[in-house]
């Protein structure tokens, strides 16, 4: 066990974690995409509820 977790201490070494900014912009992105997405999926069953009804 005490040599995974040395294993896992070296390869966390390794990883290349993003700056402040790089962080901020990723986040913005993030949240962005999922509105987008959110929008999309509403106005996409809102057309389908109301095919529907007419149906």
């Amino acid at each position: 066990m005490f040599k995974f977790l040395k294993d896992v201490n070296r390869e966390m070494q390794k990883v290349s974690w993003p700056k402040g900014n790089e962080l901020t912009k990723y986040t913005i992105i993030v949240i962005l995409t999922v509105l987008a997405i959110s929008v999309f999926f509403t106005v996409v069953d809102l057309g389908i509820t109301q095919i529907l009804e007419w149906l």
